[in-house]
Order: C-alpha cells, then sequence, then structure tokens
C-alpha cells in the first residue's frame, strides 16, 4: 500500500483537527456514551494523529491498535500513551487482509485511507465489519473537490485530472477515490447500518502557507503524470495557489456508521 512521510502527516494534522465534521463526531461520542472503556483499531494509522484527534471524544480508559504498513510511521506513533490511554502498533500491509483489529475491538477507524482502495476492497472490509458488528468512523475522505478562493479559471481542468489521478492503483486495485465515501456509505447501508456523513473540507488561507506549498506541488506533480494540462497553465494555476489573498479548498466528507439494534 502507499505510504505517507511522517513530515507530511504532521504537516497536515492541524488542518485536518480543524476539518473533522462536528456532527459526525458528535454521532461517534455518543454510541459510546457511558461506557468507562473502548478498544479501537485504526486503520493506516500513520504516526497517529487519530489517537490526538479522538480520544478525548471518547470513554476515559482506552485501547488503541494502531495499523500501518510504515515502519518510521510506526516508531513515530509509539510514543503515544498516558493515564487511561494504551497505544499498541502493528506493522500490517491492508492490501491483501483488511480485517486486522483483534477480538474485543469496539471500534475501527481510519483517516484520509478509503480514497486509496478499490471498490472491491471496501466489499471485502466491510463484510468483515459487519460480520463483526463493529461500528466504523471514517474521516477525512477526499470527495473531488479542488478549488481556489477567489475561483481560478484552471480550477475546474485542475481538479478534473487530479480525480483521474486518484483513481489509479495506490496498491489496493483501481481507486475509488472521491466515490470512496458513497461506496462505504451504500455497502454499509445495505449491510443494516444507521450511516452519518457531513463534509469536513481543508479551507487553506494564508495562515496554512507551509502546508498549501506542500498541497499545490503534491497537486501539481498528480496532474502533470496525467498529461491532461500544458506545463505553463499548470505552473499559472500553482502560483495562484499560493497567494496569500486566496484560499486552497480541498473537499473531504466524514462518516459514522455503526449497525442498527437487531
Amino acid at each position: 500500500m502507499s505510504s505517507f512521510s511522517t513530515a507530511w502527516l504532521a504537516l497536515r494534522e492541524a488542518a485536518d483537527r480543524e476539518a473533522r465534521n462536528a456532527e459526525v463526531l458528535a454521532a461517534c461520542k455518543a454510541a459510546f456514551a457511558g461506557r468507562e472503556s473502548l478498544a479501537v483499531c485504526d486503520l493506516g494509522a500513520g504516526s497517529g494523529a487519530s489517537v490526538r484527534a479522538l480520544a478525548a471524544l471518547l470513554p476515559p480508559r482506552q485501547t488503541w491498535l494502531l495499523v500501518d504498513d510504515d515502519e518510521a510511521n510506526l516508531e513515530a506513533a509509539r510514543q503515544l500513551g498516558g493515564p487511561g490511554l494504551k497505544v499498541t502498533t502493528l506493522r500490517h500491509d491492508l492490501a491483501p487482509a483488511p480485517r486486522c483489529w483483534p477480538e474485543g475491538t469496539g471500534l475501527v477507524t481510519a483517516s484520509a485511507f478509503f480514497d486509496l482502495v478499490s471498490e472491491s476492497w471496501i466489499e471485502r472490509f466491510v463484510a468483515a465489519l459487519t460480520a463483526d458488528r463493529l461500528p466504523l468512523l471514517a474521516t477525512l475522505t477526499f470527495d473531488g473537490a479542488i478549488a481556489l478562493e477567489p475561483a481560478h479559471p484552471l480550477d475546474g481542468t485542475v481538479a478534473a485530472a487530479f480525480r483521474e489521478h486518484q483513481g489509479r492503483d495506490k496498491g489496493f486495485g483501481p481507486a475509488v477515490g472521491p466515490d470512496a465515501t458513497g461506496v462505504l456509505a451504500d455497502y454499509l447501508s445495505m449491510a443494516g447500518y444507521a450511516v452519518t456523513e457531513g463534509e469536513s473540507p481543508w479551507r487553506l488561507g494564508g495562515a496554512w502557507l507551509k502546508l498549501r506549498r506542500a498541497l499545490t506541488a503534491g497537486i501539481a506533480d498528480a496532474v502533470a503524470e496525467t498529461g491532461a494540462m500544458s506545463g505553463p497553465d499548470l505552473v499559472a494555476w500553482s502560483t495562484a495557489a499560493l497567494q496569500p489573498r486566496r484560499t486552497l479548498v480541498v473537499g473531504h466528507r466524514d462518516l459514522f456508521a455503526a449497525p442498527r439494534p437487531e
């Protein structure tokens, strides 16, 4: 599966925290209200940002299993822990084997992950999840939106090219990309889950210049690989994306799903 550097994960963490959808987080919090403890399995965990973002929402005693295929990310994640919080890690390639959570897990989470996988992988994942009747919190799944505010004439071309690139194989088969949350919600709904969804866009103004630089460079590299834009046009859009007066908007969606009572 594709890996992301600890530097990139650290750079985006504050923007992720600000973007997560409050209604979806509230649904997750309510599902575990009154419980004293919870075991969580985080897929594609990176350096453990989900622990830092979500621990305050969940019961006071938590055990987290952080699953990733990048040893450098897991080494950073091993520094987590504290009163009432136990963190362990598992190096594991999720592509061939979606089910990796141990017995006793009460919640599966993932952040910025499901747009990388294929529909067939989601189908297998949901089958494993529903077999154990586990809730899922999936946050910051890319939804295909990339735009500048004020708008730039090339916004649509850039977004379309990036969406095309996003659909390429990221190690799980042809990626569902921007359709990921909808596909996930459909499979979960068919399996009898109640699903709460909401938008969680990045809105990166002048205060986010370092993240914008890295993000714009990544978008430009992906678009260039598609051959959909000329070099001068791509430079023009990238230059505009870094202007302090503009805001770079990247769309995501969050989802919380729990089995309906039998």
